[in-house]
């Protein structure tokens, strides 16, 4: 079977829909559930209200607007044999939202990288530029650039493909060149270089630093020395000792000062690390297919096997299941606060936080 475009319809059995219903269902429900609760976390956790937070909220704002306003469109069309049943002005609608939406998460994973990057090799001056009012301008500047992707189609420059039973995006070559390459190849770009930069800048680091068994090593000599201006009676050998313990311990405090930046950078380049190669797995087989589609089927219809466009799309849709399950994996904050309010324990959250906070500080003092 074919649409007026030429498309296919798959027609799947009975097994077939109950199959892809209960999976891409699941997908959607996890998708709103981590998404919702990185959105309550960050409202009702007051460690979590910082300027960054912002970035990761409007990440979670996107992720969840796709979950509700695209994904169930996109599973009834799917379940159908891939006819789009909404008729030609929803049509638009529907593509303005999908594009939007989808565009959104990604232009702030790139704001996200970008920040990442520069409270590590800045980490003096850049958290005092990094206010809310700054990052409330910055997720404006990414919905604003998002939504801009979506109105040459509605106003004339690119017509949607909207023909009988077909719903799809505009292939003209030139609005497919600038909507890919805004919504997806540049913040890729992007997202490489910063992750380059912070891969270097903590191998760097890693060379500089090298403290396997220094700090322990600086720690038994301080106590040898003490001891031994304890036990020493002539006043110069004491005054000796006295000095020698104050040079060490002025070097062990710049070697735990050292281990922190270390830890730091690791931990950036790891997370980051992970969030672009998440992100370029997703995204990257759909926009290469979006973007050659034009020039190898026309401006008219799309000839790519069916099978193969709806597997590409949701795929790029399951990076914003994934985005709040890195986050919460990496953040120890936002994990304990998940775990808490999946456990209906959200009562005195702040003050769980804080004490756990505190011991965490007791230990690493102790240490």
């Amino acid at each position: 079977n074919a649409t007026d475009c030429g498309e296919e319809i798959l027609l799947y059995g009975d097994t077939e829909k109950i199959v892809i219903g209960v999976v891409l269902s699941i997908i959607i429900l996890m998708t709103i559930a981590g998404n919702g609760l990185v959105i309550i976390s960050v409202c009702i956790v007051k460690k979590l209200r910082q300027p960054s937070n912002y970035l990761v909220v409007s990440l979670a704002a996107a992720d969840l607007s796709v979950a509700f306003a695209v994904m169930p469109f996109v599973t009834i069309t799917d379940l159908v044999g891939g006819e789009w049943l909404f008729g030609k002005v929803f049509c638009n609608v529907f593509i303005a939202m999908d594009v939007m939406c989808c565009t959104a998460s990604i232009m702030t994973l790139c704001i996200i990288s970008v920040d990442r990057y520069l409270g590590i090799t800045r980490p003096l001056t850049y958290p005092v530029r990094q206010n809310g009012k700054l990052m409330a301008k910055m997720v404006f500047i990414v919905w604003l650039l998002s939504a801009s992707i979506t109105l040459p189609p509605l106003f004339g420059w690119a017509k949607n493909v909207t023909v009988e039973r077909v719903c799809l995006i505009s292939q003209d070559f030139g609005y497919t060149v600038y909507s890919t390459g805004v919504a997806f190849y540049i913040p890729m770009a992007v997202m490489l270089v910063m992750y380059s930069r912070i891969y270097k800048a903590a191998k760097v680091s890693a060379e500089k630093h090298r403290f396997m068994n220094f700090p322990k090593h600086y720690e038994e000599e301080g106590v040898y020395c003490l001891e031994a201006s304890s036990r020493s009676h002539h006043s110069s050998k004491r005054t000796k000792a006295v000095e020698e313990c104050a040079t060490l311990s002025k070097l062990l405090r710049q070697d735990r000062k050292n281990i922190s930046i270390f830890k730091r950078e690791q931990k950036a380049a790891r997370t980051l690390g992970i969030i672009v190669g998440a992100f370029t797995f997703c995204w990257l087989p759909f926009f290469l297919m979006s973007t050659a589609r034009p020039f190898i089927c026309g401006i008219r219809c799309s000839c790519m096997p069916l099978r193969l466009e709806r597997t590409l799309l949701w795929l790029g849709y399951t990076n914003s299941l994934i985005n709040p399950l890195i986050y919460a994996f990496f953040n120890r904050d936002l994990r304990t606060t998940f775990w808490n309010l999946l456990r209906c324990r959200y009562r005195n959250i702040n003050r769980r936080l804080s004490a756990a906070s505190m011991h965490e500080a007791l230990k690493a003092t102790e240490r």
